[in-house]
């Protein structure tokens, strides 16, 4: 179905989805290419949320050249009006030829009806080139819009023992500086970032990017089920949601005051609703959710089957029985009950070994 220069061309589209890789939140990570007689003649990508869409910033490359050739676009164009003007609307008036798509729109208002319409309108359409690359690009976008909840990262780094911190609570720094800045890739690519109240009152974390370049900062969110925030926390500044799960008007309007925002979701036992949140996150058009948090916060989200992928850093080091551990949640009795993994990747990083694992579905 597929030639080879198809795959070239598809693969071109992705690399320049990624640049988008930081910027398009809440939007999804999109690339095109525009190819006429065996050779490119126009290309762009989706830049952010508000800006033209990919084939959009391709037709402007491409101008009039576009009449009579093929795109190549690692998602579906999208046929309604949104923050921008339909992308098949411009396809078909540029006189584009045949469209060649990685993967279908997971968003419910396209979904098969972009594809539809340049049918209609006599434009040959091909659907699947990459398609696995081109969702891995889109993993959160692709969650938020068929599961209405984000796609959920945690991230921890710990010794070769697993110990993430020392039996006092001193964890910094246990992974190099090369680890260190691939986290902060992490945290540019997501649209929030998630901690918990004690690991704050123990690590005063600011939770912001800072050894990457970025244009935008995600979003800080905070369980703190009793508002215990102190007021000097490095997290305070920029935009902060705090979700508690007891009711104090007292305590909310001094958060406010702070310039944070607060939301009650209680499970009803004093502790935050996890799935409610995912739920409020992803209406606030949160596609990737980081997790940088303790042992409790980390084994809540994964018992509640809220954990999609898990980013380790292990550093070369031992820290002993005593040193705090990765995950709290009950003794298993069999082996049964273990929680799976899908080990998706394996690397150095500096001096350490970053392990990606995929939880089982």
């Amino acid at each position: 179905m597929f030639s080879q220069q198809d795959s070239v061309y598809m693969t071109q589209a992705l690399r320049l989805a990624e640049k988008g890789l930081y910027t398009t939140t809440p939007n999804p990570r999109v690339g095109a290419v525009i190819v006429k007689d065996g050779g490119v003649v126009g290309s762009g990508w989706h830049e952010k949320a508000g800006g033209p869409h990919a084939e959009i910033n391709a037709l402007a490359s491409a101008g009039g050249a576009a009449r009579g050739a093929d795109l190549y676009v690692t998602l579906e164009p999208c046929n309604h009006h949104g923050r921008t003007p339909p992308c098949t609307d411009a396809l078909i008036q540029a006189g584009i030829s045949r469209v060649v798509v990685a993967m279908e729109d997971p968003n419910p208002l396209v979904s098969g009806s972009g594809i539809a319409q340049l049918e209609a309108a006599g434009i040959k359409v091909e659907c699947g080139l990459l398609e696995e690359e081109a969702l891995e690009l889109n993993c959160g976008f692709a969650f938020r819009m068929r599961l209405g909840r984000p796609w959920i990262r945690l991230k921890v780094a710990a010794s070769l023992d697993g110990r993430t911190a020392l039996e006092n609570g001193v964890s910094q720094w246990i992974t190099g500086d090369a680890a260190r800045r691939d986290g902060h890739r992490l945290r540019a690519r997501s649209c929030a970032i998630l901690t918990g109240i004690g690991t704050v009152q123990v690590d005063d974390p600011m939770l912001t990017v800072r050894e990457v370049e970025t244009s935008r900062q995600p979003l800080k969110i905070l369980l703190d089920s009793h508002m215990r925030l102190p007021e000097y926390a490095k997290i305070l500044g920029g935009e902060l949601l705090v979700v508690a799960a007891s009711q104090d008007v007292g305590k909310k309007a001094n958060l406010e005051a702070l310039g944070a925002e607060v939301v009650y979701l209680s499970d009803g036992n004093g502790k935050v609703d996890l799935a409610r949140l995912m739920c409020d996150l992803a209406e606030r058009g949160i596609n990737e959710l980081l997790v940088e948090a303790g042992a409790g916060v980390n084994g809540a989200l994964l018992k509640s089957g809220l954990v999609d992928e898990i980013v380790f850093y292990l550093a070369p080091h031992i820290l002993g029985h005593k040193a705090k551990g990765m995950f709290n949640f009950p003794v298993l009795e069999r082996m049964e009950k273990r929680y799976g993994l899908n080990i998706a990747d394996i690397r150095m990083v500096g001096r350490d070994v970053r392990i990606v694992a995929r939880c089982d579905v």
